[in-house]
């Protein structure tokens, strides 16, 4: 019994030495010698492309939250249609990416935002105006793309504050009018 118990603990060493880390050695003996040992490192980045829109930008994982700006006139009948822009609501918004150019589209919900009457009225895409606080992280309007400027290399890590009105230029049917803007980063 002790015997196989020996043999097996031998050969488990034998099968595991293999495992163990081994660093490189240089042995030298007498007056005036040199030894030196070389040790190698690795470190493994993957290919990352970040984008968040609104709440959640300041960490780098998935966020379901979506964020809703709304524009309300019921205590400003008088404002509706007049062309003043609402004032702006600002969202935070990062990209990062790390393999190149980095492009940012826009797409819309329908061709606008729709109240809930059938057929729906439309308040167009183009009614709903976007600025950016920073010109190397211009926002798309919906239908179009941006290219954020690189940050280095082929490196792109860019946060700004996109700053969202509606236009008011027309009267249009009463209704909570409602859409969604769907933003996709790409690189290659």
């Amino acid at each position: 019994m002790k015997k196989s118990l020996i043999l097996k603990s031998t050969l488990a060493l034998a099968l595991a030495a293999p495992l163990l880390a081994s660093a490189e050695s240089d042995l030298t003996v007498g007056a005036g010698s040199t030894a030196a040992a070389r040790l190698n490192f690795q470190v493994i980045i993957p290919r990352v492309l970040f984008l968040a829109v609104g709440t959640g930008n300041a960490t780098l994982a998935d966020n379901a939250t979506i964020d809703l700006l709304t524009y309300n006139y019921s205590a400003s009948v008088a404002d509706i249609g007049s062309g003043i822009d609402s004032a702006p609501q600002a969202v935070n918004v990062r990209v990062l990416g790390n393999n190149g150019q980095i492009v940012i589209s826009a797409a819309g919900s329908g061709t606008g935002l729709a109240n809930a009457l059938t057929p729906p009225d439309i308040i167009p895409w183009g009614e709903i105006l976007v600025t950016s606080s920073l010109p190397a992280f211009a926002a798309p309007v919906v239908g179009g793309t941006a290219n954020p400027t690189l940050s280095a290399g082929r490196v792109t890590n860019r946060t700004a504050t996109w700053n969202f009105a509606y236009s008011n230029t027309d009267i249009p049917a009463p209704g909570t009018y409602t859409g969604q803007i769907t933003y996709t980063a790409s690189m290659p």
